[in-house]
């Protein structure tokens, strides 16, 4: 949440902080809360429906888009969908996230941002694949949507999916180019009264020696030839995703057959993106090596500057010894900073098989603030484990961990510094300053852009929606 003293007196900028809340509502949902609602937006439905006994029409016009009354009903079923709640969201309240989001796209086709079909696509499948996992079926998932036929739902979707895009890419345009200095992140701290200075919770700073256990050579060489072996079955007719169903060790796409979609722009690792993208189609790569492990590439499409692939990933098993080597290293590494021969920093620098820490003196960053402050009660609770009880320049013992990519290695940790709750204060808490001057400075962006937008743009809202107390100037009253 934003800090008591981020309260703005600008209605508009009120309207933004709206907008950002439920654009963003993207939580874990499972089907008893879809169910659940779902209710509540089938009740709001049966009473304003019994309200106004009329049938459903435009109720406004932003530029050449059209928002019905039952759009208010299909974005209460979205944002239900997403895992959201949506019991304290007012119709009213509703057609002016609407009202903002037509806005955006409308603009967004002016200003010729570009949102490829393909993209939609690709978004439309990660998304209803979500949803199956989570309802149980297409099936049900057409039901729940109300639907008639996969295709009509599909076509229905794709037109929701399309405009958020240009929403987001509008939105994105506008606070991309938003800036803050120095001065005006120190003048933003000066402006907050003292009794509505933020508070911040216990942080702690930690660093990491990471051991990584050797493979041997001949582990290697099993996982290279048995993977030559599944592209051979499949070069004489066996199936590409049976095989991967049934040998491949990356979670998240094995029970697809190893299926991925992907561009030059998708997050995979360099490597596996060099390989893929020499392919022709129909080819099947020779086994190669990424930090995971060792993978086959079948590359089934080539869409444009998409790649439709199925691969196989093949970890090399870690020997007992091996293990043991890797316990013993950094048992050694931990004894000779304890016995002061070595500092941390220097052993990490020196010794440390993680490339991430290593030159920083093993000093951890937090993924979700790009600091290296992690806040107690945010912080991921098997790291919160491994450093809540150890005290002042304390080393841990060895600790054996696992990586997400299921590799196993040796670590020892310590913290480097704490930071008890404290007031927000300048020096110390810049960086949290900073992100709070610049999330207020573009939310003043945005509601610019909405105030100049709205006067040069054709906007008709009808009925009893007239009435409704919009936090932006919708009405040009």
């Amino acid at each position: 949440m934003l800090i008591k003293s981020f309260r703005m007196k600008s209605i508009n900028i009120k309207n933004a902080l709206l907008f950002f809340c439920i654009m963003f509502l993207n939580s874990a949902v499972n089907a008893q809360e879809i169910i659940k609602d779902s209710a509540v937006v089938a009740e709001n439905t049966i009473k304003t429906t019994s309200q106004r006994q009329k049938i459903d029409g435009v109720i406004a016009t932003v530029g050449d888009y059209i928002v019905l009354d039952s759009d208010i009903d299909k974005a209460y079923l979205e944002i239900s969908s997403q895992g959201g709640s949506v019991k304290d969201i007012t119709r009213c309240q509703m057609l002016g996230k609407l009202l903002e989001d037509k806005l955006y796209a409308h603009q967004a086709i002016q200003d010729s941002v570009k949102v490829t079909d393909a993209e939609v696509k690709t978004m439309m499948d990660e998304r209803l694949s979500y949803m199956i996992q989570q309802i149980g079926s297409i099936e049900k998932v057409i039901k729940y949507y109300k639907k008639d036929s996969e295709e009509e739902f599909r076509s229905y979707f794709f037109d929701i999916l399309k405009e958020n895009k240009l929403t987001v890419a509008m939105r994105d345009k506008i606070v991309d180019g938003v800036e803050i200095t120095p001065e005006e992140v120190r003048n933003f701290f000066k402006k907050i009264p003292k009794d509505e200075l933020p508070l911040f919770g216990a942080e702690m700073e930690v660093a990491q020696i990471v051991v990584e256990p050797k493979i041997t050579q001949v582990e290697k060489q099993k996982v290279i030839d048995r993977l030559n072996s599944f592209k051979k079955d499949i070069q004489e007719g066996s199936s590409f995703a049976t095989k991967a169903v049934l040998y491949s060790q990356d979670p998240g796409s094995r029970s697809s057959g190893g299926f991925y979609k992907m561009t030059r722009k998708t997050p995979f690792v360099k490597e596996f993106k060099d390989v893929a993208f020499s392919l022709d189609e129909g080819e099947i790569s020779e086994p190669f090596e990424t930090e995971y492990g060792y993978h086959i590439i079948y590359l089934e499409k080539i869409k444009g500057q998409e790649l439709e692939l199925r691969h196989i990933l093949l970890t090399p098993t870690v020997t007992a010894e091996s293990l043991e080597e890797a316990k013993e290293k950094i048992t050694l590494i931990r004894k000779r900073i304890v016995d002061k021969e070595i500092s941390f920093a220097d052993a990490a620098r020196s010794s440390s098989d993680q490339k991430e820490t290593r030159a920083n003196g093993g000093v951890l960053i937090n993924p979700n603030t790009q600091d290296t402050r992690f806040e107690l009660t945010k912080m991921d609770p098997t790291l919160y484990s491994q450093v809540s009880n150890l005290k002042d320049n304390e080393i841990s013992m060895p600790i054996l961990d696992e990586t997400p990519a299921g590799k196993k290695q040796y670590k020892i940790i310590t913290v480097t510094n704490r930071i008890n709750e404290h007031t927000a204060d300048y020096a110390q808490d810049y960086v949290k300053i900073k992100d709070l001057a610049l999330k207020e400075k573009q939310i003043k962006a945005i509601a610019k852009w909405f105030d100049e937008k709205i006067k040069e743009t054709y906007i008709k809202i009808v009925g009893e929606y007239r009435e409704c107390n919009f936090t932006n100037n919708w009405l040009k009253k």
